[in-house]
């Protein structure tokens, strides 16, 4: 059975750091894509980071770049997201994904495993 479980989510300030992490069992995603999606109370689900399977190129969407870094470590089946300099907008659950594919896409779709999602919030 495939489980992605989050953590290191939780409340920080404005301008502060968070680390979330997504640890994978039951299969091996060193040749998946990976990503990170976050949903805001009455909003869709959206993509925020996403590592291909491939080389390992990271992917971002617009508003996190520069903020946002996203890596996984194989080895250890994790992927990983750090968060800088967070802004109250950043409030969301975030999920973590994983896609039977190599290359990246942003929607939800071309994910088939998803974690049960890890809450940050930023206060202002």
């Amino acid at each position: 059975q495939v489980q992605l479980v989050e953590s290191g989510g939780g409340l920080v300030q404005a301008g502060g750091s968070l680390r979330l992490s997504c640890a994978a069992s039951g299969r091996t995603f060193s040749s998946s894509a990976m990503g990170w999606f976050r949903q805001a109370p009455g909003k869709e689900r959206e993509f925020v980071a996403g590592t291909s399977g491939t080389d390992g190129s990271p992917y971002y969407k617009d508003s996190v770049k520069g903020r946002f870094t996203i890596s996984r470590d194989n080895a250890k089946n994790t992927v990983y997201l750090q968060m800088n300099s967070l802004k109250p907008e950043d409030t969301a659950v975030y999920y973590c994904a994983a896609s039977t594919y190599r290359f990246i896409r942003t929607m939800t779709s071309w994910f088939d495993y998803w974690g049960q999602g890890t809450q940050v919030t930023v206060s202002s």
